[in-house]
């Protein structure tokens, strides 16, 4: 490190003192230091300068610039030949207290310095302060240094009273510097007074508007769940009606009528997809889709995925849809098997919707962490990576070649997301445009939850009676077209006469709506419980109603069925009417009429 001496001098008398400090201000105000900081490194000079004339028995201090730039430093060395410093390590701490103040200097010299190095024994002790020279002051060297040795050669020393004068005008500069800055926290202060006062208004507005969407989320939810009854009705009788047109159920249509009726059964099956997808979104905003976990078995829920999509693949004979085998170190799957089973088919009918020819492969892994990972890759259209976020928005819908011939909702994938993060999982993709897509769904094995089991009876009598409760004729037309070949059939349009019908055949089953006017479905059902003639008649709830946690609570523990009336009802409620009356109804059928 290159030294370069600017100033010495011996400090014997208690006037050196006083030097030592205008030397310092003198060399500071030459360098350019700020005002405040020349006070603040000649008083650190004085502090030191003191101490070794009371304490050190008077020694010497040398002025220089120390290094090169950017990084000099202006160094003050202090040495005296005293018997050193005791209790130098608590001085140091700030733990030492003395009657005489001693160790003060010490510290307030520290602190007013960049560099603080002190190092004291019996022989004596050497203490150097630095102070870093202003940024535009860096670089000096030898020709600089003389010239500053030169002026300072020239500026007489100042009498103490002249330097006590000097003091007290650097002291009332401070106090008026500390004056203003007082000023300036507190109108600072008072700003910040201001903005907390709109900080907390602008909390109570966002607090009442947080209640108003509230409460605006709560009426789009109630809304929708109260309207769904009314568009799903219709719709799924359009959609039932078409169907036995196109089964020619009363006689055969023409090639055109067909086509129409085609066209009209689409369309339907289009706007109740929409219907319930708004529905589900809804329902999981606001928090009103609960999980209920269950063990599943991974193989007969792909069996059953396959049955439900075979129509779809049937469309396409380019493409075939391969479910992997079971593997047999995946963990136990305790979760909710229909939400599980909506993610992935909603992925596997994208798939096939986007995918020309090829393959769509549907597969289990496990993962670390007692994670199972579900995979749907298909050898379609891909996606872009800057489109990899943007298809889980609600209604978006990339423009491609095969988007104009597949009409969707644009909503499966954002209900498929949220429905993964209720069942504590996640959704993701990867995908090459060109090539094809994977989506992938993780998902805990184990989720917290209860299972819900449901009772079957014992099988009834062959030719079973089965009574319809329903207020709507075109349902109950349609299921009389659609069981009129297996069970005999009894009708009522109200409750009311549903019980006396019930009290007075004792039917085998019966399936019974929930929203009638009068008597709605619920009441029925009470009334079906408590009457002993009645109480053990098995009762499938067949509606298009959005059922809260509690309505399925009462109609789990009370029925052995409920099935949501759409297009796809019936096999669901053949099912169920077999379970619940028996499984051999065919056999029995064949007794009856040999009987």
């Amino acid at each position: 490190m290159t030294d370069r001496t600017v100033f010495s001098m011996q400090i014997k008398v208690e006037h050196d003192i006083v030097l030592s400090r205008q030397r310092a201000r003198q060399i500071a105000a030459a360098l350019d230091f700020e005002t405040s900081d020349q006070t603040g490194f000649a008083t650190a000079v004085s502090e030191i300068a003191r101490n070794t004339y009371q304490y050190g028995k008077g020694g010497r201090v040398e002025f220089s610039i120390l290094g090169e730039s950017p990084r000099q430093l202006l160094s003050v060395v202090f040495r005296d030949e005293g018997q050193g410093i005791p209790h130098l390590q608590e001085i140091m701490d700030g733990t030492y207290e003395s009657p005489s103040g001693m160790g003060l200097g010490i510290l307030g010299a520290r602190r007013l310095s960049d560099e603080f190095e002190l190092t004291s024994s019996e022989n004596g002790t050497i203490v150097r302060i630095g102070k870093y020279l202003p940024p535009h002051k860096q670089g000096i060297g030898v020709p600089e240094i003389l010239k500053l040795v030169d002026a300072l050669a020239t500026q007489a020393p100042q009498t103490p009273f002249e330097e006590i004068q000097r003091q007290n005008q650097d002291l009332l500069r401070a106090l008026n510097e500390l004056q203003a800055r007082q000023e300036e926290l507190a109108r600072v202060n008072r700003e910040l007074e201001d903005t907390n006062r709109g900080v907390v208004a602008l909390y109570a507005e966002l607090d009442e508007r947080a209640g108003y969407l509230q409460r605006a989320s709560e009426l789009k939810t109630r809304f929708l769940s109260n309207m769904t009854h009314e568009f799903r009705t219709p719709l799924n009788s359009i959609i039932s009606l078409c169907r036995l047109l196109l089964e020619h159920v009363d006689g055969d249509l023409t090639a055109e009528q067909e086509k129409q009726v085609k066209y009209i059964q689409k369309s339907a099956e289009s706007l109740s997809e929409l219907v319930n997808d708004l529905l589900d979104l809804a329902k999981v905003e606001a928090g009103k889709i609960s999980v209920h976990p269950e063990a599943v078995d991974i193989q007969n829920l792909f069996s059953t995925l396959r049955g439900m999509l075979r129509p779809l693949v049937a469309t396409n004979e380019s493409v075939q849809l391969i479910f992997e085998e079971h593997r047999t170190d995946l963990p136990t799957l305790y979760t909710d098997s229909s939400k599980l089973s909506q993610i992935l088919r909603n992925f596997i009918s994208n798939a096939l919707k986007y995918t020309e020819k090829g393959e769509i492969r549907v597969r289990a892994e496990p993962k670390a962490n007692n994670v199972v990972v579900f995979a749907v890759s298909d050898t379609g259209i891909g996606i872009a990576k800057e489109h990899h976020e943007r298809i889980f928005e609600e209604f978006m819908q990339l423009d491609s070649k095969l988007q104009k011939r597949t009409k969707g909702t644009g909503l499966g994938l954002s209900l498929s997301r949220r429905l993964a993060t209720l069942l504590g999982g996640s959704i993701y993709l990867e995908s090459t445009p060109g090539v094809g897509s994977t989506f992938f769904l993780e998902l805990p094995a184990q989720h917290l939850g209860a299972v819900q089991e449901v009772a079957i009876p014992e099988p009834a009598q062959a030719r079973p009676k089965v009574l319809i409760i329903d207020d709507d004729e075109i349902a109950r037309y349609v299921l009389r077209t659609e069981l009129t070949h297996e069970y005999i059939l009894l009708e009522a349009s109200n409750g009311s006469d549903g019980l006396t019908l019930a009290r007075q055949h004792r039917p085998d089953a019966i399936i019974l709506d929930l929203m009638m006017p009068g008597m709605p479905g619920a009441e029925v059902l009470r009334n079906l419980g408590e009457d002993p003639k009645t109480a053990n008649i098995p009762v499938i709830i067949i509606t298009s109603k959005s059922l809260s946690e509690t309505e399925l609570t009462f109609l789990k523990r009370t029925t052995v069925a409920i099935i949501k009336k759409d297009g796809n009802a019936r096999e669901a409620l053949l099912a169920s009417l077999r379970a619940a009356i028996g499984s051999d109804i065919d056999a029995r059928l064949k007794e009856a009429s040999h009987g």
